[in-house]
């Protein structure tokens, strides 16, 4: 597979997270492969969006990779106790970036179901701290280029998606009511409208 290239992450995020819908991600984290399908995300604009851990232009050691170039890994630790990955968008300091939100899994079932615990098959990562352990995402990827990483999403194998639904953003409390979460409808395990 090959890994989606810069300019497809230097686009309004919003953009990219509707696009992303459907693609191929691959993990080879942990010496293992585990592949999916991206089946949920969420857009965080930036310095404008309430949301953003670049909220007017916040910046500190620990989001710093939200600065970087776009196609570059930002993972961060949700409520101290779940890693979120995200990648960045739009132009490089501008803090726009898409957060995997649900990832239907193809390949290392076996690998996803050691690392998430006795869970049923469709609740090993429909969520973002849940992908992160499926995958084996950990603070390790942050500041990595996707396309250099451990961890790619490509086009090659687009899964039918069917209608994208467009919903606002759950788990957040600024700005969730704005139209930013994308979810594809061919996935009734990730749908919490």
């Amino acid at each position: 597979m090959i890994p989606l290239p810069r300019s497809f992450f230097r686009r309004p995020a919003e953009v990219v997270a509707r696009d992303l819908i459907g693609a191929t991600i691959v993990s080879a984290l942990g010496g293992a492969r585990v592949t999916g399908h991206i089946s949920e995300t969420e857009a965080y604009l930036g310095r404008d969006d309430p949301a953003s851990h670049a909220y007017r232009g916040r910046r500190h050691t620990g989001n710093a990779s939200l600065y970087g170039r776009p196609g570059t890994w930002y993972v961060y630790r949700s409520y101290g106790i779940h890693w979120c990955a995200n990648l960045v968008c739009t132009s490089p300091g501008g803090g726009g970036a898409v957060l995997l939100r649900g990832v239907l899994p193809l390949e290392g079932l076996d690998v996803l179901r050691r690392r998430r615990g006795p869970v049923p098959d469709r609740r090993l990562s429909d969520g973002p701290g849940k992908l992160c352990q499926a995958l084996g995402i950990t603070r390790s990827l942050d500041g990595l280029m996707m396309r250099e990483s451990p961890v790619v999403i490509g086009v090659e194998r687009k899964r039918p998606i069917g209608e994208v639904l467009v919903t606002p953003r759950i788990g957040i409390t600024r700005a969730a009511d704005w139209p930013l979460r994308f979810v594809s409808n061919a996935d009734s395990s990730s749908r919490r409208l």
